[in-house]
């Protein structure tokens, strides 16, 4: 994975001094684990890794020009988001994850489709999130968002 901290470091400078430790420690587990070709960027104001242009031409579809969003990270007012674009499109991995929450840790898993929250950052089971991050290829997650595309009446 390409990491280029330049474009993201005024987003974790500027977090409250609660949230900085936790979603830097986020930053690093994604960027250790997420496989050759992602690379760090900002996408809707927010951290995100991302396919890159240079991989994917053809972008994302909703917003024409831009990388293809993979994960991102948000600091919201109650909670740390984790955003894994492949939890929503991939039934298998959704069901992965929830088994290795379970046998992770005791903490209820807070979610939406693809949106992890983190309501109590000490809680937070990096280890599983290193290992999602491994899951999916950017060839892999291309594969799986044309395949979704497809589906689109």
């Amino acid at each position: 994975m390409t990491a280029t901290a330049a474009p993201t470091a005024a987003y974790y400078e500027a977090l409250p001094t609660e949230r900085q430790a936790p979603m830097r420690h986020l930053r690093e587990v994604l960027s250790a684990h997420l496989p050759a070709g992602f690379e760090e960027a900002m996408s809707y104001g927010i951290p995100a890794f991302v396919v890159p242009l240079s991989l994917y031409p053809a972008g994302y579809h909703c917003k024409k020009g831009e990388p293809l969003p993979f994960i991102s990270l948000a600091s919201q007012k109650g909670y740390i988001a984790l955003h894994h674009m492949g939890l929503y499109s991939s039934e298998e991995l959704l069901n992965w994850f929830k088994a290795e929450w379970a046998k992770s840790t005791t903490a209820k898993l807070d979610m939406g489709k693809g949106c992890i929250r983190f309501k109590k950052p000490d809680a937070i089971p990096y280890e599983v999130i290193g290992r999602l991050a491994e899951k999916l290829t950017p060839a892999q997650w291309i594969e799986s968002y044309e395949a979704t595309l497809k589906k689109q009446p």
